[in-house]
């Protein structure tokens, strides 16, 4: 068989797969996904066709299969099921107890349509794929299987939900637009105390509930806050200069691996040995929790309230653990 047709058989066995995972499919989204032209998708079209495969051209929308149609399970490459192998592993250690478990059982129906070469060949590599324990995972067992119900479902959420700076507890009801995971999970949902779309970040809500009232859509989507966000936001300049010899090998390489979480943008060796930083923030307290630990290596060029704030977060901790009564 020559590399055209292989290259067509693939994309034959795609389109099929597509059109089992998808309502309504476009002969220009196939053409794009394929990079093939809408001719193309169309002699594809009536090759399955010919074969028997029962397709419905749904006039003015596009290719869709007959409802109840199925085809027996396509078999999975080796690095389809790795990929899928390191989705599962991600899940267990990144979102709730429940989705866990349910991609575990997910995983465990694809694994069945796998030959058994390939399952053993799984086996054989589960143990090489670890995904470390997070900063942080939603603390009670369904917050993030309850939320994305939530999401998809347009219902209402009350939620008791702790602030980060004050520490102040309030109860709220909230209108959930959708998830994401940055270094911790959080939540962006319009707020019906504050009138407002918010983020609440998973571990600070305390207990969380599903209304049965179901809200009318908003035209909010997180690509809108995304864009409201970087909108609103002027990003503070924040330069440091970091010792690297006044702390572990191992603390100054965590620095490097976090940096870009924190804003950096460039850096220059100074005569001295150290290094001057360059970030662009949105939060000063933001970037506060994660500079503290190096307080001993790094001094703060500007804005003076980068000290102030490390100054405040230095002294609570002390007083944390070293007050007496």
């Amino acid at each position: 068989m020559t590399d055209p047709e292989i290259s067509r058989l693939s994309r034959l066995v795609t389109l099929l797969t597509l059109l089992q995972t998808k309502r309504v499919l476009t002969a220009t989204e196939l053409a794009h996904r394929f990079s093939v032209s809408t001719r193309t998708i169309y002699r594809d079209i009536r090759t399955l066709e010919s074969a028997g495969i029962p397709i419905v051209t749904q006039e003015g929308k596009g290719y869709a299969m007959l409802e109840g149609y199925r085809l027996p399970p396509i078999m999975f490459t080796r690095e389809e099921a790795i990929a899928l192998l390191t989705a599962e592993k991600l899940a267990s250690k990144l979102t709730d107890t429940v989705t866990a478990q349910q991609s575990g059982a997910a995983m465990d129906k694809l694994r069945a349509a796998l030959r058994y070469s390939d399952r053993d060949y799984l086996e054989t590599v589960a143990p090489y794929i670890q995904v470390l324990d997070p900063i942080s995972v939603p603390e009670h067992p369904n917050t993030y299987q309850q939320l994305v119900t939530a999401v998809t479902s347009h219902r209402v959420v009350r939620i008791d939900y702790q602030a980060a700076e004050t520490g102040e507890a309030t109860s709220r009801e909230v209108e959930p637009i959708g998830l994401y995971l940055s270094q911790y999970w959080y939540l962006v949902a319009f707020c019906r105390l504050r009138q407002a779309v918010r983020n609440f970040r998973l571990d600070r809500i305390t207990s969380l509930a599903l209304r049965d009232e179901i809200f009318p859509t908003r035209p909010e989507t997180l690509e809108r806050y995304w864009a409201n966000e970087l909108k609103r936001r002027d990003r503070e300049k924040v330069i440091i200069n970091f010792n690297p010899t006044a702390v572990s090998p191992a603390q100054v390489q965590h620095l490097h691996d976090t940096k870009h979480q924190y804003g950096w943008v460039h850096e220059q060796l100074l005569p001295d040995g150290s290094l001057e930083m360059l970030f662009l923030v949105g939060s000063l307290p933001y970037i506060t929790t994660w500079l503290l630990p190096y307080a001993g290596a790094i001094t703060v060029v500007e804005p003076s309230a980068l000290r102030e704030h490390l100054s405040e977060l230095a002294k609570r901790v002390y007083e944390s653990f070293y007050s007496t009564e």
